[in-house]
């Protein structure tokens, strides 16, 4: 058996490519702003992570652009051995007294971080327990390592709970979420979380990925917004959103960072956080914590688009963020719209099975602090003229 029959057996993306119905892997040939250039036409860019539109801000790309000038395009190196640079370590004490813990530890990428936390944290007698919901970064991460997995139904606090009552008291337990589930926009439930994590003498993780810089008095995520931060063992969040970069981290305890930095093996065996990531990550934090107008038009721009799409008669399931989802329930019509979308002139993002349970196919929007109301409702009116063609409203 040649290991190589498989992939020229593939033929799924030929066939989606044939029908005109392959949403992935379109360059986009402009800056990702609010509006986008693709194929050569221009769209509104609702499929982004960009909520706070800093990757084009003047004072990110110039603090990136000075990194370079300093420090070269790169350190050729882990963090372990010769990649640590100093704006790695003051990028990781201004991170940590953002999100109120002790120290922090950057990582390559958002992935990588999820990846190393859990390697470095679970052992075969630990029992770490997740919402079904959680991202792939984390249940790939629970692989590396090694422990017993659990996992209860969506933000159902009752289930978590039959869930840590079973485990045996000599079991390790981590309880992993996401703070905002990145398909529905909905958040964590923190507060029970944190009743039942500490009556069953668990620790809570939350991933933070669509939170920070959105959620909180001062952006710092869902802890913050909860007013739990303190109760919340450990924090995580990725770059590529809110911070306009590429990377995460993770904070909390001094000891369990020092800990995790030694034993990750994504931070071990990768090569550092390029310079001009690290300061436009430093750069993006600057502007979170001291633009707090940005945060509200965010918050504006989200309220004229959830009710703009619930009044032409959409259903946005339980969203209470940016992270707007058009439900759709079927594979076919998710990517029919999809392409009706792009051919009105916005682009957003086709979400089916297995990436959402079956019935809970998606279109998945995201608002930027930065679109205009014009350009929100151009995007309202492609909406409503793709969804009355395919019969959705």
């Amino acid at each position: 058996m040649d290991i190589f029959k498989k992939c020229f057996e593939f033929q799924e993306v030929e066939k989606a490519k044939e029908l005109g119905y392959y949403p992935y892997f379109h360059p986009v040939s402009s800056a990702e702003d609010t509006e986008v250039v693709v194929d050569g036409r221009t769209l509104i860019m609702l499929g982004s992570n960009n909520y706070l539109g800093l990757t084009t801000h003047p004072y990110t790309k110039k603090k990136g652009q000075k990194a370079i000038e300093k420090y070269g395009t790169g350190s050729c190196g882990s963090r372990f051995l010769n990649g640590t640079l100093d704006i790695h370590e003051e990028l990781e004490a201004e991170l940590a007294k953002f999100v109120g813990k002790q120290k922090a530890l950057v990582f390559s990428t958002g992935y990588q971080t999820n990846l190393g936390i859990m390697s470095a944290l679970l052992g075969r007698h630990d029992v770490v327990v997740l919402d079904k919901w959680d991202h792939a970064s984390i249940v790939d991460g629970t692989k590396l390592g090694q422990s017993h997995v659990l996992r209860f139904k969506h933000n159902d606090m009752q289930h978590l709970e039959r869930i840590l009552k079973a485990i045996p008291e000599e079991r390790g337990i981590l309880i992993v979420v996401d703070g905002v589930f990145s398909m529905e926009g909905d958040i964590a439930d923190v507060p029970t979380l944190v009743k039942l994590k500490e009556e069953y003498g668990a620790r809570l993780m939350i991933d933070d990925a669509h939170s920070i810089g959105i959620l909180g008095k001062t952006g710092a995520g869902t802890a913050e917004h909860f007013g739990l931060t303190r109760e919340v063992d450990l924090i995580m969040c990725t770059f590529s959103k809110s911070f306009a970069s590429i990377g995460g981290f993770v904070a909390g305890e001094e000891k369990v960072i020092e800990y995790i930095k030694h034993l990750a093996r994504p931070m071990i065996f990768s090569a550092a956080l390029p310079p001009a990531q690290v300061a436009v990550a430093q750069a993006s934090l600057e502007i979170i914590k001291r633009d707090t107008e940005r945060r509200e038009n965010l918050w504006k721009n989200t309220k004229f688009w959830q009710e703009g799409l619930k009044e032409l008669g959409f259903n946005i399931g339980d969203t209470k963020t940016p992270i707007v989802p058009v439900l759709i329930g079927d594979d076919v019509k998710t990517f029919m719209f999809w392409k009706k979308l792009m051919e009105y002139g916005t682009y957003a993002n086709p979400v089916i099975t297995p990436a959402v349970p079956p019935g809970r196919q998606l279109i998945r929007t995201s608002v930027m602090a930065t679109h205009t109301i014009e350009q929100l409702q151009r995007a309202l009116n492609s909406f409503e003229k793709a969804g009355k063609e395919l019969h959705i409203i």
